[in-house]
Parts: structure tokens; C-alpha cells; sequence
């Protein structure tokens, strides 16, 4: 799972703020200042979205700790097979085995957080246990897909963040047979799994190891997205490992980004070049300048008609705004393509949006980054929803110029006399 909704479960879950904290307001925003305060814009906390993501998240963990692996991965079929999605498209099976699995995870990413466990650190304990349930359940096919992404998650525990060159040899030696032994699950149960986006995203998800070269990269996902097309993490996803940081190339990018919108174009527009675009393009002057800059607004225009959910309005916006929006790269043909799409922010926010939810501003301003240390999730929030409401003033500066105050409400933002 992102930050994000990490950053929203711990957030509501804290008691009482530490000398000095901010608290973004929880009903409506109005920063201080003499433009922000002109604002008022919904900000409710938690959003429509983290209520359903903790809904499923807090499932799956209390099925692991009560030991009810029957009845999640039963669970976790129903919504399989359903599709069941959150509001803004979030696949209900892999946020029922995220909780499942977050005890075990979050344990071992405590005993790893300065990269030096100690030998005793109980890093084992909880994947033992998962592996002995997996044993008993007779290799149940959708318990396997949980015990194989545990698998990888502490995989990428040991791995962290930084170049793999400069990964210690413990650390890269954990990394590749957790990676390994997820793969051999998945390899026992891919004959249950075939018509499966659950399976078929965990077995996407090895492509982090570099297991497989980019041709195969792109036909897993391809498979993937023609199941389930209306869930857009997997373009993004493809869209990441397809990118020179990656495992591909910028023509690899290109080609793969307009194949997926022409077989999504009926349920994205061509919303899905700019879903396998989204996440590539940061940070990446030549993807910028080779982008098709209007094909990408246009699928902006088309995910925004098809999903108006406030969480993809604020996604959409914050990326425009923050992503792409910050700074020059001094190549010319890519800072034409990002200052045409930071403008996208300002039509996005006066046409869509009604709520201003914090966090996703916050994640976007640290780049989407889900290793992004965050001491305070109050704060953090805090500071998003500053950055959005100064965003949101400059938009509406003629109008809070003269005097008038711009009122968010479920049709829009509204100018009103003071």
C-alpha cells in the first residue's frame, strides 16, 4: 500500500498533537493570509477514500490474527472474481491482503529501519508462520498470492531504496531469495490463477527483481490491464518499469503507453497513455520532451470524466501542479511539456474539484515517494494543505483581488462578495 494510506491510517489513529503541531482543519480549509483566507474548500478527514481503505485494510488484518485464513481467502475470491474496488478504483482483494500481511511486514521493516538488524532481530518469525498456514491450507490458491507478496515486501525491506550497486551483500542475498521463494509460490498455484487480476498483480509485482526482460514485462501487464482495465495502478506500474530507471527505454515507454490506450480506450479515453505516462515522466527531461503533450492532456480530460471521485481530482492536480509544475530541467522541448501540464492544474481545480484532501498534496510535493521519511503525519499533512490552498489562491487571484471569496461547493468553486 502507498503512504498515503499509511500516512491517513496513522494519522486518525493518533491522540493528541506534540507542542507546535499543525492540524489540517477537518471540516473546512482556510489557511491564514490574506489570500488563502479567502478560500473555503471542504476538508474532510478522513476522506470518502481512506474510510474504504481502512474498511478492507482492517479486515484482512483481523482475519490473519484470528487466524481465519478460510474465510479470508474466500474473501479475497468474492472480490477477485467481482472486481471490487474502492471509490477511486483501489482493488478490495489487494487491500484485504495488504492488512493481512502488514503485521509480518511492518515488524520485520521496524527491525530493518536502520538497514543493520541485529541477529537476533525476529525478522523469520512472522514469515515462518505464514509459510506453516500456507502448508496446512493445502497450498490454498489465494493464501499462497498473500504469502508470496509478504514475500516480496520483505524483499524490498532488505533491498531500501537506494541504487542496487550499492546494496550490502546480506542485504541483496535477502532480497533475491525472498524474491525467488515468492516466485516458486506463485509458480505452484499459476494453474488456479489464469483469468485472475489478484494473481496476475502479485505475479507482475516480481518484475521488481529484474527477473524478466522488458518484452515480458510488457506482456504481463498487458494481460493484467485487459482483466481488470479499470484499475489504474497496473498502467502506472507498467509505466515505471518500463522507464530507462528501470528495465526499458523511452520508445519502450512510448510504444507500451499508446498500446495500453487504444485497448482501454473504452474505458479510459485515452486516459490510459497518460496512466502509463503519469509516474514515468518525473524527474525525466527526455520522457518530457518526447511526450505527446496533448494526447496526455486530453487523457486528463478523459480520466476526470470518468472517475470524478475528489480523491483521482486531487491526485490529478497535485501531480500537475507539484510533479511536473516544480522547477526546469534546462531542456527546452521538456519544460514546454511540463509547463503545459502544470497548467492543467488550474482547469482541474476549477471545474472538478470540491474537496481539498491534504495528504495526496503532501505526497505529491515528496515526489510520490513511498520511503519518504515522515516524523509527523499531522504535520506533513499540514504542510500539503498549505501548498494546495497557496496553489488554489494563485488560480483565483483577480477574483480574491477584488474583494470576493471563493466558496467550494459540491457544483464547483464559487466567487462570492465578502
Amino acid at each position: 500500500m502507498s503512504l498515503l494510506s499509511k500516512l491517513a491510517a496513522t494519522s486518525r489513529a493518533a491522540a493528541g498533537l506534540a507542542p507546535g503541531e499543525e492540524k489540517p482543519s477537518g471540516g473546512t480549509a482556510s489557511a491564514s493570509g490574506s489570500a488563502t483566507a479567502a478560500l473555503m474548500i471542504a476538508c474532510p478527514e478522513p476522506t470518502r477514500e481512506d474510510c474504504a481503505r481502512d474498511r478492507h485494510r482492517l479486515r484482512g488484518q483481523f482475519l490473519a490474527r484470528q487466524d481465519m485464513w478460510g474465510t479470508l481467502s474466500e474473501e479475497l475470491r468474492n472480490a477477485d472474481v467481482s472486481r471490487a474496488a474502492t471509490p477511486a478504483t483501489m482493488p478490495v482483494g489487494e487491500l484485504l491482503s495488504y492488512g493481512a500481511r502488514s503485521d509480518v511486514v511492518m515488524a520485520a521493516e521496524h527491525a530493518l529501519y536502520d538497514g543493520k538488524p541485529d541477529r537476533d532481530a525476529p525478522l523469520m518469525t512472522g514469515i515462518e508462520a505464514f509459510e506453516e498456514m500456507l502448508f496446512e491450507s493445502q497450498n490454498d490458491p489465494y493464501c499462497a498470492v498473500v504469502v508470496a507478496q509478504t514475500h516480496m515486501d520483505l524483499g524490498w525491506a532488505w533491498r531500501g531504496t537506494g541504487q542496487a550497486k550499492k546494496m550490502p551483500r546480506r542485504n541483496r542475498e535477502a532480497f533475491e531469495a525472498h524474491f525467488d521463494r515468492a516466485c516458486d509460490i506463485l509458480e505452484s498455484v499459476a494453474e488456479h490463477c489464469e483469468d485472475s487480476p489478484f494473481f496476475l498483480r502479485a505475479r507482475c509485482a516480481l518484475n521488481g527483481a529484474g527477473l524478466f526482460r522488458s518484452e515480458q514485462i510488457a506482456r504481463d501487464y498487458e494481460r493484467l490491464i485487459d482483466l481488470n482495465p479499470y484499475d489504474p495502478g497496473p498502467m502506472r506500474a507498467l509505466g515505471t518499469y518500463l522507464s530507462p530507471r528501470w528495465f526499458g527505454s523511452h520508445q519502450d515507454l512510448e510504444i507500451e503507453a499508446r498500446r495500453t490506450a487504444g485497448r482501454t480506450q473504452a474505458h479510459w479515453g485515452a486516459g490510459g497513455y497518460t496512466w502509463v505516462m503519469f509516474d514515468a515522466l518525473a524527474d525525466d527531461p527526455v520522457a518530457c520532451a518526447n511526450l505527446d503533450t496533448a494526447f496526455f492532456i486530453e487523457g486528463l480530460h478523459d480520466i476526470l470524466e470518468r472517475l470524478p471521485d475528489q480523491h483521482t481530482t486531487n491526485l490529478l492536480a497535485a501531480f500537475c501542479a507539484h510533479r511536473l509544475g516544480a522547477g526546469d530541467t534546462g531542456v527546452a522541448e521538456a519544460d514546454a511539456a511540463r509547463a503545459r501540464i502544470a497548467n492543467c492544474a488550474g482547469w482541474i481545480v476549477r471545474n472538478h474539484m470540491t474537496e481539498l484532501h491534504p495528504l495526496i498534496w503532501a505526497h505529491a510535493a515528496a515526489g510520490f515517494a513511498n520511503n519518504v521519511n515522515v516524523t509527523s503525519p499531522r504535520r506533513f499533512a499540514a504542510k500539503g494543505q498549505r501548498d494546495a490552498l497557496n496553489l488554489i489562491a494563485r488560480l483565483f487571484h483577480r477574483e480574491i483581488a477584488q474583494g470576493r471569496r471563493i466558496i467550494f461547493t459540491a457544483d464547483g468553486p464559487v466567487a462570492e462578495s465578502c
